[in-house]
């Protein structure tokens, strides 16, 4: 569907796939040449965010559904020095998270990942917000998603080998609006390997992250775990081949409405129906 046209549809007014995934709103969103990251509806499907990087470098965009038009894709946090990547909406929507090696003072050279936050000012956004120093450390933390009860789940290469590629998932509770010490998850997720990029359910039922496991199916594959009566983790599966591909899979992220998983591949955003969720727990 062309941008500008009259629609009520959802998901940029795309032909929604069923359970062989596809790129999403390509030529749009997804387009030659340029890779695209992490993504995000709004719980009311009127407004999508996503990271493009052109140049080298990460920059967020959104696309609003307005008077039953989706707008063209605006920029919504760049700099000429940083990076932003990853965006993911807090539980209330007044925040947008995402990552960013932007310096402490804003002015600085690049420095390692951070975590950090813009918050709704009327019609924009404030200036970013460092998300502190419980969330960040002096290593890199990557992409977070939240609980409805405002956990936020994310991974970090902090308290491991230097010059490694093992990157681990933590969770850190929000109390008074205050994070609280990130917990390391247990092994039925974790490893000396990569395990980054996690989504969880906003019931915290279950958990999708990227990982470089051995026996997959490429550098990076798409794992799931399910989360048991006990508050423990089942350990993780392969999301197995309809998912996952040669290349590495990354930035998972399930619709509101619980209806569609979004990821990257192949340097584009790809959508699927969640039904293969049900058939791996």
């Amino acid at each position: 569907m062309a941008i500008g046209q009259v629609t009520s549809q959802k998901y940029l007014g795309q032909p929604t796939p069923a359970s062989t995934p596809a790129v999403f709103a390509p030529g749009l969103v997804s387009t030659n040449g340029l890779t695209e990251f992490g993504s995000v509806f709004s719980k009311d499907g009127n407004t999508f965010y996503y990271a493009i990087e052109p140049n080298g470098k990460a920059e967020i965009h959104s696309i609003k559904l307005v008077n039953h038009v989706w707008s063209k894709p605006e920029v919504v946090l760049i700099h000429e020095k940083y990076g932003y990547n990853d965006p993911f909406l807090s539980p209330d929507e007044k925040r947008l998270y995402f990552i960013s090696t932007r310096a402490l003072d804003g002015q600085g050279d690049p420095k390692d990942y951070d975590i950090w936050y813009v918050e709704r000012k009327g019609n924009g956004w404030s200036e970013p917000i460092h998300a502190g120093d419980k969330i960040n450390s002096t290593r890199n933390e990557y992409y977070m998603s939240f609980t409805q009860t405002g956990t936020m789940y994310f991974s970090s290469n902090r308290n491991t080998a230097e010059h490694t590629n093992d990157y681990n998932i933590y969770y850190s509770k929000s109390i008074n609006g205050e994070f609280q010490t990130p917990v390391k998850l247990s092994n039925a997720i974790n490893s000396d390997a990569y395990e980054a990029d996690v989504f969880v359910a906003p019931d915290e039922s279950y958990l999708i992250f990227s990982a470089e496991k051995p026996g997959g199916y490429g550098r990076g594959d798409l794992y799931i775990s399910f989360r048991n009566a006990d508050g423990t983790w089942t350990s993780a599966k392969n999301a197995g081949n309809e998912i996952n591909g040669l290349r590495s899979e990354y930035c998972p992220f399930v619709t509101a409405d619980g209806k569609y998983f979004f990821y990257t591949k192949e340097n584009d955003i790809w959508w699927v129906d969640t039904g293969f969720i049900e058939k791996l727990r």
